[in-house]
């Protein structure tokens, strides 16, 4: 059984885990272990996470069972548009998918925005598990690019949005 709760600097090591754990089970067949190996050491390294964990504005969640974090989730205000939530990552471990963590922190993320009229995030377009996810969850594509995750990173992404009820 896990619970949602909001991330503290000490679960940073556990997120990191988790999170090079998820990103090679799920990309290493569609980017390759290598870009995949560079994502995990820069986009995801204990410095970025603690960059988000201390973002003014952001929520930083994680799924915990008392004894392991399953699953975490970020998400903040779009820079340009504070009425658009982005939510940055959503991932549980490979061996907890389909048990209803994920459901469990994107169902709180979208109540921890009380005056943001949408939510918004990227996903790979090969990922098909996770945009099944998120569009049994009310996302719907609104558009695609080659930045996913980082200007010019060259990784394709769909855009997908959601209105959110609290408007």
């Amino acid at each position: 059984m896990f619970f949602v709760r909001t991330a503290m600097e000490a679960d940073i090591p556990a997120v990191c885990s988790l999170l090079a754990e998820t990103w090679h089970v799920t990309y290493d067949e569609i980017l390759g272990p290598e870009k995949v190996e560079t994502i995990v050491n820069s986009w995801l390294s204990p410095e970025a996470m603690l960059r988000r964990l201390r973002r003014p504005h952001g929520e930083f969640l994680v799924a915990d069972s008392g004894t392991m974090i399953g699953g975490m989730a970020f998400a903040a205000p779009d820079k340009d548009n504070a009425e658009t939530v982005n939510l940055s990552q959503l991932y549980v471990l490979p061996g907890f998918q389909r048990q209803g963590i994920g459901e469990q922190l994107f169902a709180e993320i979208e109540t921890c925005f009380p005056n943001a009229k949408r939510l918004a995030l990227e996903v790979v377009p090969q990922n098909a598990p996770a945009i099944r996810f998120y569009e049994a969850h009310g996302m719907r594509e609104v558009g695609r690019h080659n930045e996913c995750g980082a200007p010019n990173s060259g990784i394709p992404a769909i855009r997908m949005e959601k209105e959110l009820a609290n408007v």
